[in-house]
């Protein structure tokens, strides 16, 4: 397609010729209404005059008589103007005037007539039109008045003669208007349909040029942006998920052959084998538990969970993991306890129960303190869920060593673990998932210092009125995702 065919082939060239067409009827109509206004006030001014020099001359008639109506009109007639006077008999012959010719039937009725018309003096054959009026006098006797209307004719020809120079001038500036915006617009239009070949070959750092202006199309690239950078993210963690499974898993499916392999070769007995077997069955639940994990973190980060959105009581989350893990941290020498009031919101009940979960088996594991003798108070671990201003805030807080500052965003990312927790059992998945968890639902995941311990909140976006439709509650079993 040539370049010139692009050009008319765009919105921005037929929306220009749409409104092109709309104005330029506008303007001749405009321009039409005021040619016929212009004649009508012409046409108005000729008939006052007239009338008015009829009146006029009708009152010398009633004074004078005929040979004063007569003198008159002679004198009159001679005047330089575009008046027109005639008095004939009743037979119709002239008597007096400056009117040569008139169209027939003319002096035979009373009133108001435009017609054809020719003076005395005129010397070429072309005939003017005039307005006249037509009086009937004593005896049968008529007077014609009139006027020339070649200035209303003048005056309108002008008036057509500057509507066709308008619109000539409102269709070539229109035309070429089109022709700049289209061209504007088609060279944007280009530049973000190279960035997207070019993104498409597998460039996902290309963005889309974003003007000054802030139209709709500055506003149009600037969403598809924040899309490009979302999907780079994914794409990015895709990458860092097959990366990461290929080195953190490597070594879990490679001890569980070892062990199956050490099994066959060196087991004699029905207790060895099930020994192993045993211990094969453990390594292939946190494998399982592992994939489980990697799978409801794209579930979530993806948003396939926001279609099973509800309305809920937080704090009735957070007690069901308090009854659930209480047990748990009591084996492990701490107390967990819980803080609510309550906190209506609106998310995925399954996907928040997970995410709280996660923290507080964190908080159970790397929660410790250090040292041998401790108080009661730094055993603790408290679960807590509260609305502060828009915001609903599901928090666990230990009193253990915490997370470095500059540890903080490093650690929510998949598989990453810190030297201190590489003795502990796990795969660095549970903050990656309470944070995936966070953005699905428009939130964050906070993670701050106790002083000390570590306190890691999950921060949610509040629905205005979620309280008054709180959905039953349903009883939250969460995957355990280290």
């Amino acid at each position: 397609m040539t370049a010139f065919g692009k050009l008319v082939r765009t919105t921005a060239f037929r929306l220009t010729l749409v409104y092109l067409l709309l104005f330029a009827m506008f303007a001749a109509s405009l321009l039409a209404y005021f040619a016929w206004n212009t004649r009508r006030l012409i046409t108005e001014e000729i008939t006052q005059t007239v009338n008015a020099e009829t009146s006029e001359i009708n009152e010398i008639y009633d004074r004078g008589g005929m040979v004063r109506l007569v003198r008159t009109i002679e004198y009159r007639a001679l005047r330089p103007g575009a008046n027109l006077y005639l008095v004939t008999t009743p037979t119709g012959q002239a008597i007096a005037g400056n009117v040569g010719s008139l169209a027939p039937g003319v002096m035979a009725t009373r009133g108001w007539s435009e017609t054809a018309y020719r003076r005395i003096e005129d010397s070429d054959d072309r005939d003017h039109r005039a307005l006249v009026r037509v009086t009937e006098l004593e005896n049968g006797f008529r007077l014609l008045i009139g006027r020339d209307l070649a200035e209303r004719r003048r005056l309108f020809g002008i008036v057509a003669k500057a509507a066709q120079f308008s619109v000539l001038i409102v269709v070539v500036l229109g035309l070429g208007g089109g022709i700049f915006v289209a061209r504007r617009v088609l060279r944007r239009i280009d530049a973000m349909t190279g960035t997207a070949q070019r993104i498409m070959t597998g460039d996902l750092s290309e963005r889309l040029p974003v003007g000054r202006s802030g139209d709709e199309i500055d506003r149009l690239a600037e969403n598809l942006n924040a899309m490009l950078e979302r999907i780079e993210a994914l794409m990015a963690g895709l990458k860092e998920v097959s990366d990461n499974i290929a080195h953190d898993l490597k070594t879990p499916l490679t001890r569980l052959r070892n062990r199956a392999e050490e099994a066959l070769a060196k087991s004699g007995c029905e207790a060895d084998y099930r020994a192993a077997l045993e211990r094969t069955i453990e390594e292939s639940d946190g494998l399982i538990r592992t994939f489980n994990a990697l799978l409801m973190i794209a579930r979530a980060e993806s948003g396939q969970a926001r279609g099973n959105m509800d309305d809920f009581d937080a704090a009735e989350v957070a007690e069901g993991i308090h009854e659930l893990y209480e047990p748990l941290a009591e084996d492990d020498g701490m107390t967990l306890k819980v803080k609510c009031e309550p906190t209506p919101v609106h998310a995925n009940r399954e996907l928040i129960s997970q995410a709280l979960a996660n923290l507080v088996e964190n908080a159970i594991k790397y929660g410790k303190p250090a040292g041998t003798v401790v108080s009661m108070d730094a055993r603790q671990i408290t679960i807590e869920a509260r609305r502060d201003g828009d915001q609903v805030l599901l928090s666990v807080t230990d009193r253990g060593p915490g997370i470095p500052e500059a540890d903080r965003k490093h650690v929510i990312e998949r598989f990453v673990r810190l030297e201190a927790s590489r003795t502990l059992p796990g795969s660095g998945l549970g903050l990656s998932l309470a944070s995936a968890v966070a953005t699905l639902h428009g939130g964050e995941l906070r993670l701050g210092d106790a002083h000390p311990g570590l306190v890691a909140t999950l921060v949610l976006p509040a629905r205005a009125g979620a309280g008054d439709r709180v959905a039953p509650p349903i009883p939250d079993v969460p995957q355990k995702v280290a």
